[in-house]
Parts: C-alpha cells; structure tokens; sequence
C-alpha cells in the first residue's frame, strides 16, 4: 500500500487512467473488426467509407499514446490494402 498522500493519489488516478486506456484501446479493437467486417462482406464502398472512420479513430488513439505511432500506421496500412484488394 501506498505509504505517502503523493503516492496514494498517483495509485487512484492509475486506476482511473487505466480504465480510460483500456476503453480506449477496446474502442481501437472494434474499429479494426469493423473494417475487417466491412472487407468481408464483399461491398468495397462500404468497406472504403467504413475504413475512413476507423482510421480517425485509429490516429486519434495513437495521438493519445495508447498506442504507438508505428503500430497504428501499421495497422492502417494493413487495412488500407485489404480494402484495395477488394474486387469491385
């Protein structure tokens, strides 16, 4: 247990801070199965509009640092080429 006033509020706001990241991380996770979703069903405007969407989401998160920068470029490029693969 946290034996100063400084360390027992950095303890509270690490608890609140992860649940804050972890929303935000789910929030990342469900923006890339959308995509996923989006590429699957076969509509490559859906999937193209779907995808903008997902890639706000994506950098707004990595700007937040929940993320790392490369992992979110990454991830979008991966996203970006499944949907250009799409067959009209």
């Amino acid at each position: 247990m946290a034996n100063t006033a400084q360390a027992r509020k950095r303890a509270r706001q690490a608890v609140s801070q992860n649940e804050h990241n972890t929303s935000l991380r789910s929030r990342l996770r469900t923006a890339i199965k959308s995509v996923r979703k989006a590429v699957d069903a076969g509509d490559k405007a859906a999937a193209a509009k779907v995808f903008q969407a997902a890639q706000a989401t994506i950098d707004k998160i990595a700007d937040k640092k929940v993320v790392h920068k490369n992992t979110a470029a990454r991830t979008k490029s991966r996203l970006s080429a499944a949907v250009k693969g799409m067959t009209a």
